[in-house]
């Protein structure tokens, strides 16, 4: 058999129904997963990490361009299956057992960074990934593709004024240049999760940015009370400070979180930083 058996065949065999406790939905059909790997433009040789292969649909799309893919899965169960494809793909796939939160993925690479980031990722960690990869920067990561639920990928591209704006939105931004590649309905996984997905893709930042911890703080005093004005909300973070911070970027004390852009939050960042 000079192609892999049918995923469905796969899950049968290795009893592969998912966990809920793993935020398991599979993607079976493979048009789908061939999309996503286009979505990061992956070819022939890149160097890919993807995050909870389950069966290994995505893997299979992404096996099919000549990639060299890393694949990082937590169910051993998956571990076995996932094996298989070494048979069909030699020399392209290194499964690693383990949890995507704590692995440092680029001792795990070994030189290979920075890499392509594919994932259809559980959705109970798919936030807290996404800024552990952000913060790593182009020194792990030259492009990424990820699922994540639709109303997630909403925060990430929101923008200022809006009611999804907030801070996920400005570290996204300030730390990539996200772009909804395409959605997905609940239908499209199996079994259906109770809402519908998207696929967002990120490109690299222009220039490093070295103001990351001072932008999370400025964040999180922001968004934290996002209702009440900025010369309450930031004044723990820049004491009597605040106001000509607010007057060098141009914003005035009674704006709300909501209503800073991007460029902005990082010009705060970058103020409290060199103080």
């Amino acid at each position: 058999m000079s192609t892999p058996p049918p995923l469905r065949d796969v899950i049968e065999q290795y009893d592969l129904g998912a966990k809920k406790s793993l935020g398991q939905h599979f993607l079976l059909d493979l048009n789908i997963t061939r999309k996503i790997a286009r979505a990061a433009n992956v070819v022939a040789d890149d160097n890919v990490l993807e995050i909870g292969p389950g069966p290994g649909g995505l893997t299979r799309a992404l096996l099919e361009t000549g990639a060299q893919v890393t694949a990082i899965e937590r169910d051993q169960r998956c571990i076995t299956a996932l094996a298989d494809l070494t048979t069909y793909y030699p020399g392209q796939v290194n499964l690693v057992e383990g949890d995507a939160l704590t692995v440092n993925e680029k001792e795990l690479l070994n030189n290979k960074a920075p890499v392509k980031i594919i994932a259809n990722l559980p959705y109970n960690i798919s936030t807290e990934l996404l800024i552990k990869w952000l913060k790593a920067g182009p020194s792990l990561w030259s492009a990424m593709a990820l699922m994540f639920q639709k109303e997630v990928a909403d925060r990430i591209l929101a923008k200022p004024g809006s009611k999804t704006y907030g801070r996920l939105s400005v570290i996204s931004q300030a730390l990539s240049s996200p772009t909804r590649a395409f959605d997905l309905p609940a239908r499209a996984f199996t079994p259906p999760p109770k809402v519908d997905s998207s696929v967002v893709s990120f490109e690299t930042a222009d220039e490093p940015l070295e103001c990351v911890p001072a932008l999370e703080k400025i964040t999180q005093a922001a968004f934290s009370q996002r209702r009440k004005m900025l010369r309450s909300s930031l004044k723990p973070v820049f004491g009597v400070n605040l106001k000509n911070a607010l007057d060098e970027i141009g914003v005035e004390e009674t704006a709300r979180a909501e209503n800073v852009s991007v460029q902005a939050y990082i010009h705060l960042a970058k103020i409290t930083q060199s103080t």
